[in-house]
């Protein structure tokens, strides 16, 4: 049997991407999601919000960063990646993010003089890193 590592979300990003590169200049994008589940309370309904971290990586991540902001609605595919690191005071730290294989919003087709980077061409959002090309 094969194991299956895939997850796909639908929300608004909770603030722009952030773009840098790593020391061989990859570059690396880091953005946050945030997706509401609607469920019912007594007599009302009410929304639960969910705040998910993704990463996107070369091109894909270059694209977001040039193309999206906060409050951008975009559909993420990908796969969970869990992640352990010590902090500065010795404690261990854990965090699950999602490396994004694929993003797709409605941004990524508006015509260049639209987005924040007013060169950009309009690609589409399939772009993106194989798992081949992660470094890790």
């Amino acid at each position: 049997m094969s194991n299956i590592n895939t997850v796909a979300l639908s929300g608004n990003l909770t603030r722009d991407p952030e773009l840098r590169h790593t020391q061989s200049g990859t570059a690396v994008a880091s953005m946050r999601i945030a997706v509401n589940r609607r469920r019912k309370q007594g007599d009302e309904y009410v929304d639960e919000t969910s705040y998910f971290d993704i990463t996107a990586w070369q091109g894909l991540g270059e694209l977001c960063a040039k193309k999206l902001e906060k409050g951008s609605a975009i559909t993420v595919q990908g796969r969970l990646e869990w992640r352990e690191w010590e902090a500065e005071d010795g404690s261990k730290r854990q965090a699950v993010q999602i490396v994004a294989n694929e993003i797709d919003g409605k941004d990524f087709y508006k015509p260049a003089s639209e987005n924040k980077d007013a060169g950009a061409a309009a690609p589409g959002a399939s772009q993106g890193a194989s798992d081949d090309d992660i470094p890790f």
